[in-house]
């Protein structure tokens, strides 16, 4: 995408915002801590789609969040960890902007890794040259988002019709690996969105998801992985019907404390 076209996510912010995301990314380099820029730079980078945002997001490693918050409070700008489990956040001088500072899902899922940061790609934010988040990790992280106020799946679907053709589609798969079903629901509803253009989709990847869902699965606990996808919508599961929450260890990463931690804070 053109970093001087009008249109890009950016084009509606004061000049005071724009100044603080330029100032905040200069802010991660100067600390060097490794960042790939996510949210509407990212899907506009990789899918031309254009979502007019008020926030910087980026991705970057739990072990580096402490260093990134200390950047910013030096240099007189507020940070705190919102969300301890998975979002730290710094604020600019009005408390009007903020960059989210993301290391893992909110699922606790999806944890930013090396391979994550390392394979990220050239782009611009304001113009400005810096590295934007991979199109699979893109994919990956979006594809658990399916609570009732908000789902991706449209920004998978775009990205896969932009994209398709030249993802890492092993690397992919890695990603969802022991999810399968996740990602082979998403690639179909693909098809549906987009019957033109099904080879944006390899034939070969459908048919190795559809072998690995097919193998024997172990009995396991009466577990409800909904609550992977929305942190809501799959109350009764647990407290009515006797499910063991998937977020929760030795099922997921969670504890009982950040899940309601989580449950309780605005969304």
């Amino acid at each position: 995408m053109d970093p001087d076209q009008p249109d890009e996510p950016a084009a509606q912010l004061d000049q005071p915002t724009k100044d603080f995301y330029l100032c905040a990314l200069d802010l991660l380099d100067h600390a060097q801590v490794p960042y790939v820029v996510a949210g509407a730079y990212a899907l506009a980078c990789h899918a031309q789609i254009v979502r007019h945002t008020k926030d910087l997001d980026v991705f970057l490693k739990r072990a580096d969040v402490r260093r990134a918050m200390n950047a910013f409070e030096r240099a007189g700008f507020r940070a705190e960890r919102t969300h301890p489990h998975w979002l730290a956040k710094a604020f600019d001088q009005r408390d009007d902007a903020f960059v989210d500072m993301i290391f893992r899902s909110a699922n606790g899922l999806c944890e930013v890794d090396d391979d994550w940061l390392a394979r990220g790609v050239p782009g611009h934010v304001l113009g400005r040259p810096t590295r934007i988040c991979p199109a699979e990790e893109m994919i990956w992280s979006k594809s658990f988002v399916m609570a009732r106020e908000r789902f991706d799946g449209a920004d998978i679907y775009h990205i896969l019709r932009a994209r398709g053709k030249e993802l890492d589609w092993d690397r992919l798969l890695q990603r969802f690996d022991g999810y399968e079903q996740l990602l082979l629901a998403h690639l179909m509803m693909y098809r549906f969105v987009y019957p033109s253009k099904p080879e944006h989709v390899p034939d070969d990847v459908i048919d190795r998801l559809h072998a690995r869902i097919r193998l024997p699965i172990p009995a396991r606990d009466k577990v409800c992985r909904g609550t992977l996808l929305s942190w809501d919508q799959y109350e009764p599961d647990l407290r009515r019907w006797g499910y063991e929450d998937a977020r929760l260890q030795p099922y997921g990463n969670l504890t009982h404390d950040e899940i309601d931690q989580w449950t309780r804070a605005p969304k």
